[in-house]
């Protein structure tokens, strides 16, 4: 599954002030939501035809 997209410690560094804090309810993994919609939006595909890798579509 070399053709995923997953973001760099680089890119995350740059990107997590922007990210909430958490309060109480733990987050999910902002890395594999970020890099799914970056996926999605380049392959112009639908949530549901993403890789499985990406986590569940809902």
């Amino acid at each position: 599954m070399s053709d995923l997209f997953w973001m760099t410690d680089a890119q995350m560094a740059r990107l997590e002030p922007f990210f909430p804090k958490s309060h109480g309810k733990p987050r999910v993994d902002d890395r594999r939501v970020l890099s799914a919609i970056i996926f999605i939006n380049c392959n112009d595909l639908r949530w549901r035809d993403a890789p499985a890798a990406y986590g569940p579509h809902s």
